[in-house]
């Protein structure tokens, strides 16, 4: 900001709060005895395809309606404002003709920003925009601090995202989306509940990190005098409910990732994650198709969206192998080298991805994949038969114990969800977590703990169950068309 801009903002704020003195000294700063009967979206949606003489005959008198001035016209006898309430624009008509004549020359003074009340008769003007003609006004909180210019907008994406008050209130597009997150997140819901799942909650506080291999965020209780890590997924707790009896249970959390910060990351994110007992492998693509499909139409898309450029067919998802898919873009390989350490190993320097010697096939397979692949998968794409190496929580395939009954699903290039037929057997999950205990002592921070409460979880039998995980930020993205998970999350994280 240049010292004009700053000289200016300050003499804008110096007029404004002499205004609210003003305001102070007659009693009438920041009211809260007004209260609109009506919403102009509402309004719009009743009466906005009127025609100006059947809007006349209707008659439709005595609204009150409240928002922010985000448009002001002052004439000498009449003027003409807009203003923006929660749901979005209406024009308003003051006349000194119809409101006291002292009143109309305190409104001439009022500022873009000041949130005002008005009561009066709807009508449309000669170029048929629906206004309402007002009959008393009302100043019910005055703004000390200016909008951005109506023209220029709110330019800097910095102060969008650290103010976003003053994106939302200056850009109905930014609202619009937070509007549909939240009907993609209903549909979600509906979806879970209408299907029979049970909706809980757990923990966000863990003893051990788990559920995810990721770094977690650690913390201090006081009162215990111990360390607590924020959750990285709510997984292992859901699956102890399957244990306790719960069939179908699913939990739209806030789950914390101590990461970087990127177009696709934000540490704070929510999940949509789900466990079903006796469902089936098949059945569970099935589902999570579905459910992404009826949180499309509940925003009004239809079966091709737009994603980054991309043009996408969510009528159709297709399911491919990640084998099948690594050799399709790495010729170099042959089928009998994916699982040949030192031919992956090779494959890897030769495609300058670089590794740690502590990795086997399954892992550099999962990195060639990440590296070659992954943003080639536009359309959407259930990837399977996932190394077990790299699926610690997974059941093994009964035909191939070297691969999970595993998929994760793809669309422009991005992760989605991520899915798998949970793993019971307690023993087998007793020497997965210890090799994940051995890779964090090899120096590999994302490494789960061992968590020995829910190994005898597992040792009290629980059924067999397929398991997804959802990402709800990357969700929307894909779903509203925004290419930065900063624009779907109202407070994102963001360097000093």
């Amino acid at each position: 900001m240049t010292d004009s801009n700053i000289g200016g903002e300050a003499s804008i704020l110096e007029e404004r709060r002499r205004k609210l003195e003003e305001l102070r000294a007659d009693n009438k700063a920041y009211i809260n005895n007004f209260f609109p009967t009506k919403h102009a979206l509402e309004l719009h949606a009743l009466h906005g395809h009127l025609s100006k003489e059947d809007l006349e005959t209707a008659q439709i008198h005595n609204l009150a309606l409240a928002g922010r001035i985000v448009l002001k016209r002052v004439m000498g006898n009449a003027s003409f404002i807009t203003i923006r309430d929660g749901s979005g624009d209406i024009q308003i008509y003051i006349s000194k003709n119809n409101i006291d004549v002292d009143l109309y020359k305190n409104f001439k003074t009022w500022d873009l920003g000041d949130i005002i009340g008005t009561t009066g008769n709807l009508f449309k003007t000669k170029t048929e925009e629906l206004t309402l003609e007002a009959h008393s006004i009302v100043l019910i909180t005055k703004a000390l601090r200016p909008m951005p210019e109506k023209h220029k907008g709110l330019a800097d994406i910095e102060t969008r995202y650290r103010q976003r008050y003053i994106d939302l209130m200056s850009n109905p597009d930014s609202k619009e989306i937070f509007v549909k997150r939240s009907n993609i997140v209903a549909s979600v819901r509906q979806t879970m509940i209408e299907d029979g799942f049970l909706e809980v909650e757990t923990p966000m506080m863990h003893s051990i990190p788990g559920g995810a291999v990721a770094k977690p965020f650690v913390t201090h209780h006081n009162a215990l005098d111990r360390e607590l890590f924020l959750r990285i997924a709510p997984e292992l707790h859901l699956k102890r409910l399957l244990v306790g009896g719960f069939e179908k249970v699913f939990e739209i959390n806030r789950s914390f990732r101590n990461e970087g910060l990127s177009t696709r990351h934000n540490p704070e994110f929510t999940m949509l994650e789900f466990y079903a007992a006796f469902a089936t492998f098949g059945g569970t693509i099935s589902f999570t198709t579905n459910l992404i499909q009826s949180a499309s139409k509940a925003i009004g898309n239809g079966d091709r969206i737009e994603w980054d450029g991309d043009q996408i067919d969510l009528s159709s998802f297709t399911t491919k192998t990640l084998s099948e898919l690594v050799l399709a873009e790495n010729t170099a390989l042959g089928r009998q080298d994916l699982s040949n350490l030192e031919k992956l190993r090779a494959h890897a320097a030769s495609i300058k991805l670089s590794f740690k010697d502590s990795w086997g096939p399954g892992k550099l397979l999962l990195e060639i994949f990440e590296k070659t692949v992954e943003s080639k998968l536009i359309q959407p794409t259930f990837v399977i038969e996932y190394p077990v190496e790299v699926s610690p929580l997974s059941r093994r395939n009964n035909e191939d114990p070297s691969i999970a009954d595993r998929f994760e699903l793809f669309v422009g290039g991005k992760e989605i969800a991520n899915g798998f037929c949970e793993l019971n057997d307690p023993d087998d999950q007793a020497e997965r977590f210890k090799e994940q205990v051995q890779a964090k002592a090899d120096g590999d921070d994302e490494a789960m703990g061992y968590d020995e409460d829910y190994v005898a979880a597992l040792e009290h039998g629980m059924p067999p169950a397929v398991g997804v995980g959802v990402g709800i930020d990357r969700l929307v993205m894909m779903l509203t068309n925004q290419s930065s998970i900063r624009d779907v999350i109202l407070f994102p994280q963001l360097k000093s």
